[in-house]
């Protein structure tokens, strides 16, 4: 802060431009150069308080001096000031913190924009050419006389201020500017200063005086404000500068220009980490768009196999699993009971795979007589066989180019099995009754739902042909085995199975939610579909209605001699229901259901409540 303790009104006196010199602590004005008079309409300032010349923005005001009191000097144009008679003036303030006597003070300067502005376009250009040089030596003593005058304003004032001639020469220099541009006073006066300070620009490319703006606001009466240019200092380093070049006139004459200037190095380079962190931001945003972009292609992907319905870890490995092996041309083998979707896995695969053009042939040799698996597997020639009357190809040859789906490959009867297993192998297939061989481009995907050691070891398998089937397996986890998937996949099933009913929506409540997770399903996916399509149907109301029936009848068994322990417990559960429905809900007594069952009560209570059944459930 600058400590004067001479006469504040003798050094005003007549200062440059409209100053004022503030006390802050009573809001005095202490000192103002007549231009501040005229410029406020109020020759008598001082004694007066400051606050009544601005219009608004005073709290932006009371922010600027505690920026100039914290940094010793400051501008700002967001303060709105105004005269004596309330008319709004457009100023650029500055301001540099003094001490004088002990006390805080502001050395504040008003620039009359608007006034500048108006001026620069009512005078005449050239005037000055035509004074000859005794206007010229008038004009020298002229600048003498205002720096002279207004030394200690010009001195304490935090930006950079310089003044030249018509012709360019250095008149006056203030301490500011010489401490920014490292040029001192015997440097600088009566020489060229474009050549000294302005002669290229950034980028080293030559700065003609003649494309100046500071040459134009004399020889063209203009005031130029430039927001990004570059002064030269002594040493060979520019500083960024931004200044407003202003005609002066003496009297009517325009004798040259006063430059204000101040290094904004400092905020440029703020400005331009500023930019560079919004670029790094925006190049972020762009990294999360194109991640996003990714993760909504990654939600079709998977939304490719939602058929595969389910956010257990089970089903997104299996997800996981067909992304991975579809693009190949690998032979899967997929494991899993009835009804748990492997066809859907298969279907999946075969969408995914850069076969997807040709269609997957499905071939399912359970739904075939042993007698013509081979001629539906291999193709067949007219008089193969009675009964062949024409040409014809088999599934092998229909998936040629594509994908071949073996459903339920334990169904294939043992003696075609080392045939099918040549054909895969050598990649080529023989129609029945035909000695030419064919060649083949196929994909293969086989299923089972049976234990296949077990099949091995009953002879009802190759084992050879489980070894090439089985390159990439997939187990299906049964229904039971995932409860929280039943949610998710009633919600998906019932939406499909109303739409398809042409039905509104029903309500599941959570009372029905706890049935279908706490259900065996030995079923599977299957029977869950079967299940909400009939609760779909029977609902009167706008809630499901979910209603169990027994899929294997009390006292029968499936075809095959072997059941899992679902299918016992399944038998079980539905036995008692019967039971409880004959009986009316009685446990015991002649006619209760432990009768029924040559059972004791206190048993067939034990088993209603681990398998829990209620009321509900008969």
């Amino acid at each position: 802060m600058l400590d004067t303790d001479s006469s504040h009104d003798s050094r005003l006196a007549g200062a440059f431009g409209p100053t004022l010199l503030i006390d802050l602590a009573e809001d005095l004005i202490l000192a103002a150069t007549p231009e501040a008079g005229a410029l406020f309409g109020d020759p008598a300032l001082v004694g007066s308080h400051f606050a009544r010349f601005v219009a608004s923005g005073m709290d932006t005001f009371v922010v600027f001096i505690a920026e100039v009191q914290h940094r010793g000097k400051a501008w700002t144009r967001g303060v709105t000031l105004q005269s004596a008679a309330g008319e709004p003036l457009q100023c650029e303030v500055t301001a540099r913190a003094v001490r004088h006597n002990g006390k805080e003070m502001l050395l504040l300067n008003a620039l009359d924009l608007a006034g500048l502005e108006q001026h620069a376009a009512e005078v005449a250009a050239g005037n000055f050419y035509q004074g000859g040089l005794a206007e010229w030596q008038r004009a020298q003593s002229f600048f003498a006389d205002l720096e002279r005058e207004n030394q200690l304003i010009l001195n304490a004032a935090g930006e950079g201020i310089y003044g030249v001639n018509a012709d360019g020469k250095t008149t006056f220099v203030n301490r500011a500017a010489q401490e920014m541009l490292g040029w001192t006073t015997e440097d600088l006066l009566g020489h060229d200063i474009h050549a000294k300070i302005h002669h290229h620009h950034l980028d080293g490319e030559r700065y003609p005086s003649h494309e100046c703006p500071i040459y134009q606001s004399f020889r063209f009466e203009q005031v130029n404000r430039i927001e990004n240019e570059v002064f030269w200092r002594k040493d060979g380093k520019p500083i960024r500068v931004e200044y407003v070049s202003t005609p002066i006139y003496d009297g009517p004459q325009l004798v040259g220009a006063v430059v204000i200037f101040r290094d904004i190095t400092e905020r440029w380079e703020s400005e331009r980490k500023l930019r560079e962190a919004m670029e790094e931001v925006a190049a972020l945003r762009d990294q999360l768009e194109e991640e996003n972009a990714y993760l909504q292609e990654a939600i079709s992907i998977e939304r490719a196999h939602h058929d595969i319905i389910g956010r257990s870890e089970a089903i997104q490995k299996i997800i996981t699993q067909i992304e991975l092996v579809a693009p190949t041309d690998t032979t899967v083998f997929i494991r899993g009971e009835s009804g748990v979707g492997k066809s859907l896995v298969a279907s999946a695969i075969h969408k995914d795979s850069p076969r997807k053009r040709r269609p997957m042939i499905h071939f399912k040799a359970g739904a075939i007589t042993a007698e013509n698996v081979g001629s539906e597997l291999f193709g067949q020639v007219r008089g193969a066989f009675q009964g062949a009357l024409k040409d014809r190809p088999g599934k092998l040859e229909l998936a040629h180019g594509g994908t071949l789906f073996i459903e339920e490959v334990a169904d294939i009867p043992i003696e075609l099995q080392g045939h099918l297993l040549d054909a895969l192998r050598n990649r080529e297939v023989i129609r029945l009754g035909d000695d030419r061989a064919r060649s083949l481009d196929l994909r293969v995907i086989a299923s089972t739902n049976r234990d296949v050691d077990r099949e091995v070891q009953a002879g009802r398998l190759r084992q050879d042909l489980m070894l090439h089937l089985g390159v990439f397996p997939i187990l299906c986890p049964p229904l039971r085995d995932r409860p929280e998937d039943i949610p998710i996949l009633t919600a998906h099933l019932l939406r499909i199975i109303c739409k398809r009913l042409g039905r509104k929506v029903p309500v599941v409540t959570e009372g029905a939610m706890r049935k279908l997770q706490q259900y065996h399903w030995p079923g599977n996916v299957r029977e869950l579909a079967n299940v909400i399509e009939r609760g779909a149907i029977v609902s009167q109301s706008d809630k499901l209605q979910v209603e169990f029936q027994s899929q294997v009848a009390p006292g029968t068994l499936p075809n095959s001699t072997l059941l899992t322990e679902a299918d016992v417990e399944q038998i079980r559960r539905t036995n008692i229901i019967a039971c409880m429905k004959e009986a009316g809900g009685r446990v015991s007594g002649e006619k209760g259901a432990a009768a029924l069952l040559g059972i004791k009560p206190t048993t067939l209570y034990s088993r209603l409540k681990k398998l829990g059944l209620k009321d509900d459930d008969w």
